[in-house]
């Protein structure tokens, strides 16, 4: 459930709406692939990323912002707080450097374990099982909307340990789970399951830099049949209940520890605006 010239990208006219992929409508994996630059996408996805472009050309930059803040904190998790064990839920399709690859770098033995009911990233979920020798990497086929099925499944249980701490990540997820799905009951019951010592890593389109750009975006989602709701700071603040904010706190992501490791420059420098990005994201402790 996450979110890459059109006609120059994969495909080159309308695919069958009957697949089992469901080529012919727009999708929020391929199309957060488009906006990302990759090449897993179709003509439905790029004809609706063409639209949110116009609405809202800081588009593709804050889908890069934002995997870049998933990137760095997971580097900081593995090297300044000695994580091990990493949870993502709403993968999305593969995109190099993956979480595995981030956290591995800093500590080859690490283990993750990767969530989505998404048959087009099932499709692409080879690509998230290359662990380093040393650690493990696994692949849960669940629906966030059911956290117990996350939970227990068979993969996970294989793979990590919920007596230690976990790194739970939920980037760019929670704004496609809608008001009744009850996302805040379902950030808590995931929560709750992490040992003492475990992390929250989560980020959020918002409304509050461009409201008018970021509601209409919505409605294009919302006509392609993808459900969500973008929030406020204080309903995002909400998610980290109970929890002890690292700093510096819920901000814009691409204020979120900057290192020299960034691989966007314009990210790196600064040289992005809110409004671009429209994004909060923060990373919190389980006391």
């Amino acid at each position: 459930m996450s979110a890459q010239g059109i006609a120059s990208q994969t495909g080159s006219g309308p695919e069958p709406p009957n697949s089992p992929l469901n080529q012919g409508r727009p999708h929020s994996a391929r199309m957060y692939d488009y906006f990302l630059g990759g090449k897993d996408n179709y003509l439905a996805d790029r004809q609706a990323a063409a639209k949110v472009l116009t609405l809202w050309p800081g588009v593709m930059i804050a889908a890069r912002t934002n995997r870049a803040f998933m990137q760095r904190a997971i580097r900081f998790l593995a090297a300044e707080r000695g994580i091990r064990q990493f949870l993502d839920i709403g993968t999305g399709i593969p995109t190099r450097p993956n979480l595995h690859e981030v956290a591995q770098s800093v500590a080859p033995e690490s283990r993750v374990v990767y969530a989505d009911n998404d048959p087009i990233v099932l499709a692409h979920a080879q690509h998230l099982l290359s662990s380093h020798p040393q650690g493990r990497t696994a692949y849960v086929n669940a629906n966030v909307a059911e956290p117990k099925t996350v939970l227990t499944s068979p993969e996970l249980t294989e793979v990590l340990d919920l007596s230690r701490p976990v790194a739970l990540s939920l980037c760019a997820l929670l704004h496609f789970v809608p008001d009744e799905w009850d996302p805040y009951g379902i950030v808590g019951q995931l929560v709750d399951a992490l040992a003492p010592g475990s992390y929250l890593v989560l980020s959020h389109i918002t409304p509050d830099f461009d409201p008018e750009a970021t509601q209409r975006t919505v409605q294009i989602y919302h006509s392609g049949g993808i459900q969500g709701k973008i929030r406020s700071r204080a309903e995002v603040e909400r998610f980290f209940t109970g929890l002890e904010m690292v700093e510096p706190g819920l901000v814009v992501p691409h204020r979120w520890h900057i290192d020299q490791d960034t691989t966007d420059a314009r990210v790196r420098t600064g040289d992005v605006t809110d409004a671009e990005v429209s994004f909060w994201a923060g990373v919190a402790h389980k006391p």
